[in-house]
């Protein structure tokens, strides 16, 4: 799978830009706050339907203008297609000039895998941030996983309302049995969703994270949900009961998942170094490209928003040996050379690109 081609108007702060890309890396490189990141967050958002960095779409509408376009032509080992983005009043999404009914059918199409400076969070930060990773990963492979997990964070809206009627104007408990229904099913078939995604992570995991450490650290992974069984789950919902109702949400579901990363048994997120958790946060990212690879055939497109720098020569060498037969999306603030490696160079100047 790759980009072809990728056209841009009134996108952040670009006016009107196309670019042809390589099949293999292409680096954009230049000053801080230029528009290269602006270049991963157009790709990203044609293949997931959504910015990784802004909250509205009315943000990525150049400062002035009204509307905004994104147009990429990609290839893949069985088609050709075209992906079309218009963002005004409302976003219209065209795939093969068709117009798209759900965001859902937009997923699939292109497939990306992406690490900016803040993925270190994932595993630093709190499990909303390793919840987000998964749901990425897994929308894009299983497009019935976001329709499910959007009727399970409408469900627990309706719970936790609920809670807070009964706290406040004594509503009878006996009714959240109806919606502790509707979870649990929900949660199931998220928790699945999860938990398979995650065992194929650990397959690869410890032997991308032997490579790129020469075997000085073992790494494990170990998913946390409640919600696996249905038995279990609907008896921690009628224990904390009680707790739900004084605090006015439920404390247990699949929006508590989390999953732990160990370094030679150690807690990363807890004991591991800054280094330790970029190199574990690679490992995983490879272990999402390989397992995209095994699911669709081919290797996704990989994003790398300001990372490639921060290596040093040895660990560069045995990443790009991980990511052999993928086009790679690099930006950076000094012009990258990689040796040996079919590439483009672009260098990008307040909102216009050259290819040097």
């Amino acid at each position: 799978m790759w980009i072809e081609n990728l056209k841009i108007n009134n996108f952040r702060n670009y006016k009107n830009q196309e670019i042809n890309l390589n099949k293999n890396i292409n680096i954009f490189y230049g000053e801080n706050a230029q528009g290269k990141t602006n270049i991963i967050e157009s790709i990203f958002l044609s293949s997931i339907g959504k910015s990784f960095r802004a909250s509205k779409d009315s943000e990525l509408i150049k400062f002035g203008e009204s509307l905004a376009k994104i147009e990429i032509n990609f290839q893949k080992s069985d088609r050709n297609g075209n992906i079309k983005i218009e963002i005004g009043n409302k976003k219209n999404i065209f795939i093969n000039e068709i117009k798209i009914k759900k965001l859902s059918d937009l997923l699939g199409n292109i497939h990306t895998v992406i690490f900016t400076p803040d993925d270190i969070d994932i595993l630093k930060g709190g499990p909303q941030n390793r919840r987000k990773f998964l749901d990425i990963m897994i929308s894009q492979l299983r497009p019935n996983y976001m329709h499910v997990y959007q009727l399970y964070k409408k469900t627990l809206e309706e719970r936790n309302n609920y809670l807070k009627k009964i706290k406040v104007e004594n509503a009878k408990e006996d009714l959240l049995e109806i919606w502790d229904e509707q979870l649990i099913k929900y949660a199931k078939i998220i928790a699945d969703y999860r938990n398979e995604f995650m065992e194929k992570i650990k397959n690869k995991i410890k032997n991308i994270h032997n490579s790129i450490t020469e075997n000085r650290e073992e790494i494990k992974i170990e998913y946390k949900t409640d919600c696996l069984n249905k038995n279990k789950y609907q008896e921690f919902l009628k224990e904390r009961r009680k707790l739900d109702i004084i605090k006015g949400y439920t404390t247990k579901g699949i929006h508590r998942d989390d999953f732990e990363v160990y370094l030679n048994d150690i807690l990363v997120n807890v004991y591991g170094s800054q280094g330790q958790h970029r190199t574990a946060v690679l490992s995983l990212k490879i272990s999402e490209l390989q397992v995209i690879n095994d699911e669709i055939g081919e290797n996704p497109i990989l994003l790398l928003d300001d990372f490639m720098s921060e290596l040093d020569e040895k660990r560069r060498k045995n990443f790009l040996e991980n990511i052999k037969d993928t086009q790679v999306i690099i930006t950076c603030t000094d012009k990258l050379f990689l040796n040996q490696k079919d590439n483009k160079i672009f260098q990008v100047s307040n909102g216009i690109i050259f290819e040097k």
